[in-house]
């Protein structure tokens, strides 16, 4: 019903009456109350079919407790998609220092490409395989003995699911064959009605059959080897220190030339399958006009992720996307919606200009615009509310009244210059305000401590007040984040060349608060 939250606002002065039925209202037009979303869940099983996800190392070992909640459950999605679309190359768009390329690269044998805008970020992320490759003796014997246990459980289950198996065979009709032929079949067509991925499938099941076939007649020490060849192509080259005893005698030289030779024959054998198992981090900036070929000489077809894109980027991701014939997937999770610029916001007709909001024709067409507070507000965590973890009260506060004083005193409401982090390095409200000053190059000779007390007297017991608004703030931010969002999907289903294309819930919203990801999977002849 269009009247039920009529009375969450007063119709004469437009303010708020009543503070429950806009808490209501919020959480109805939220994503999760919406149904616009496609499980995770539904998503992998369409994308698998009877395929088993990998079991391997755990991220926890080598990340915090956050991001190895992301890496670990992107990770497995883009790789799921990659292999449903029969692609080896990934695009990490804003990799940062490579948590995920890293992992993609070690755990799927996917070759990956991370690409960010900082040199700081690239560096750090050849010096995190530097580090990660002198403690990966410990997590290969700690994946080595989950191997042994996974076997040892596979061995135990395999006499009931042979039973089963036959059992079933012998229950099916014979002359059923369509049946029988479409039963190993990924079963997309739920989530894909407008595109056929048969032709895919069937290739990609005949490929897959042939590296199963391959991988069973090895031996336990052969794939140990070919898993340590898989890392060696991971790391840069000078991150691997070989070192062996310079006096040998004659036995130990002989053993030591046949590992070589096995080695050097393993990878041999391997090189066409493990070629792709590597991680190039790149420093680029990316806009919506970015060319690929032009950063990556050996781009081939591959698929396009983002973890926590930043701004634009995120945005920008979507544009490549849909441009490139050669991205066939794309997966984003974007963050950062103050950063975002929009068409609309600053009323200045820019046609040509490439906007981060809005995206969709619907939007644009309404001349839509949220600015900047509503922004910022859509990066607040409401489920990070819910369960205790409190807003920053005080320091939001100190900003608040900082904010009147610039104004009043220095006469200044608009600065390209930032605070930052200067509550957290201030001893009181007198060295908050004076630390901040200088940041915003503003002379503090002229106040003096007693009259930067003042302002914090006059406005202290207002300071429930802010904290009552920032509260209704955090309640409306899923209602703006759906908004963007969204506003993504919607350009996404403009494009004739895009099969499917969905909004999907990846994380823990507690562990990580932007937790939505933007999927699509281009149609076969695009």
């Amino acid at each position: 019903d269009d009247d039920t939250f009529s009375n969450v606002f007063c119709e004469n002065s437009e303010k708020l009456i009543n503070a429950h039925l806009f808490a209501l209202a919020a959480k109805y037009y939220s994503l999760s109350n919406l149904g616009v979303c496609t499980p995770l869940e539904d998503v992998l099983e369409a994308l698998r079919g009877d395929n088993q996800g990998t079991a391997g190392i755990k991220t926890d070992e080598f990340m915090n407790t956050k991001k190895s909640h992301e890496v670990q459950v992107m990770s497995e999605l883009v790789d799921n998609i990659a292999n449903y679309c029969g692609i080896k190359q990934v695009i990490d768009i804003g990799s940062g220092k490579g948590y995920l390329s890293s992992f993609l690269s070690m755990q799927y044998n996917l070759k990956v490409y991370g690409i960010d805008s900082s040199n700081t970020n690239t560096n750090g992320a050849h010096e995190r395989n530097r580090k990660l490759k002198k403690h990966w003796k410990a997590y290969q014997s700690r994946g080595r003995a989950n191997l042994k246990s996974q076997r040892l459980e596979r061995a135990s289950d395999r006499p009931m699911e042979d039973e089963i198996n036959c059992k079933e065979i012998n229950e099916r009709p014979l002359n059923n064959d369509s049946s029988l032929q479409s039963h190993d079949q990924v079963t997309i067509q739920a989530l894909v009605p407008s595109c056929d991925f048969t032709e895919i499938a069937t290739s990609e099941t005949s490929k897959q059959s042939k590296v199963d076939l391959v991988a069973r007649t090895q031996s336990d020490e052969s794939k140990l080897s070919e898993e340590f060849l898989a890392i060696l192509n991971v790391l840069p080259a000078d991150a691997v220190e070989v070192s062996c005893s310079s006096q040998c005698n004659y036995g130990e030289l002989c053993e030591e030339e046949k590992m070589q030779r096995k080695m050097a024959s393993l990878k041999a054998k391997a090189s066409e399958s493990n070629e792709s198992n590597m991680y190039f981090p790149l420093t680029s900036c990316i806009t919506a006009e970015t060319e690929l070929g032009d950063i990556i000489t050996d781009l081939e077809d591959c698929m396009m992720v983002g973890l926590h894109t930043c701004g634009d980027l995120a945005a920008n991701t979507l544009r490549i996307f849909t441009a490139k014939p050669e991205i066939k997937a794309v997966c984003s999770v974007g963050c950062c919606y103050h950063l975002l610029s929009e068409q609309f916001e600053n009323q200045q007709e820019c046609p040509e200009e490439v906007w981060g909001f809005p995206m969709c024709q619907y939007l644009k067409d309404k001349g839509w615009c949220c600015g900047r507070n509503a922004r910022m507000s859509a990066c607040l965590a409401l489920e990070r509310v819910a369960v205790g973890q409190m807003l920053p009260t005080e320091s939001l506060f100190y900003r608040a009244v900082l904010q009147v004083i610039v104004e009043e005193i220095y006469g200044v409401t608009k600065s390209d210059r930032h605070v930052g982090k200067t509550f957290s390095k201030s001893s009181s409200f007198i060295d908050y305000v004076r630390k901040a000053l200088k940041k915003l190059e503003l002379d503090d000779s002229k106040l003096p401590d007693s009259c930067i007390m003042d302002y914090y007297e006059k406005y202290k017991h207002r300071m429930n007040e802010l904290e009552a608004f920032n509260m209704l703030k955090v309640v409306l931010a899923p209602c703006i984040e759906v908004l963007i969002l969204l506003d993504r999907l919607c350009y996404l289903k403009e494009q004739d060349n895009i099969a499917w294309s969905g909004l999907v819930k990846l994380f823990d919203p507690v562990k990580s608060p932007r937790c939505y990801a933007v999927i699509a999977l281009k149609k076969q002849s695009c």
